[in-house]
């Protein structure tokens, strides 16, 4: 099967930082500052739960969103994940498309690879272990088998897009995150991670119904 995060079970109080490691620092030869990039990843008061600015010198620059040149069979709407390349696509017309940088799971037999449809979306959603979770990690997992509710400390941040494969659930899920800083790394259990500011921005976007391509976690991307 398939899922989910990096955690740090303990306390209650351990949950609500969803803290992992450290990440490193980025130097950039650019001003961020007053920057569009600082104004895009800056700290969001108007949600039911405070957003904090992300700190740009802890991710990769490459990995910010941005419009791009994308060559693709789709169609305009659908989302391509690239897992090898830590990218997710939102394809546009006129070969164009909306790139977002993502973290992705460590191992490989928990992802999902192939099409999807997005059949529920939810803001600030409740994260629930799956069966396989708790089976396969009892001790981790099974203090949280009746959930936990949507919030700040959330591990599965401010939205969550979930991905359906002919009726059924994929237990696959597109959301934000507490710990930015993973963004373009191999950290969570199987889905797929945006910055909070960026799973935001393409909740928005898609409506549920929505096509979604998940590529080979080894394959090559098609940008």
């Amino acid at each position: 099967m398939l899922n989910r995060r990096t955690f740090v079970f303990g306390a209650p109080i351990a949950l609500a930082g969803c803290v992992t490691q450290e990440g490193p620092k980025f130097g950039t030869s650019e001003n961020w500052q007053g920057s569009h990039y600082a104004s895009m990843y800056g700290a969001i008061a108007t949600e039911p739960f405070p957003i904090e600015a992300v700190d740009l010198t802890r991710v990769e620059p490459k990995f910010y969103r941005r419009e791009v040149a994308y060559t693709t069979s789709e169609q305009p709407g659908t989302i391509v994940v690239d897992p090898h390349q830590r990218y997710a696509y939102l394809v546009m017309k006129g070969g164009r498309a909306i790139r977002y940088g993502v973290g992705v799971g460590k191992q490989e037999a928990f992802n999902f690879q192939g099409s999807a449809i997005i059949a529920r979306k939810a803001e600030w959603p409740r994260w629930v272990p799956t069966p396989e979770m708790i089976k396969r990690e009892p001790k981790r997992y099974g203090p949280y088998a009746g959930g936990v509710n949507g919030g700040s400390g959330n591990p599965l941040g401010a939205r969550a897009l979930y991905l359906y494969a002919d009726g059924r659930d994929t237990y696959y899920r597109l959301h934000g995150t507490v710990e930015p800083w993973t963004i373009g790394t191999m950290v969570s259990s199987g889905c797929v991670r945006f910055m909070n500011q960026d799973i935001i921005d393409l909740y928005g976007r898609v409506p549920i119904g929505t096509r979604v391509v998940v590529l080979p976690v080894r394959g090559a991307s098609t940008a």
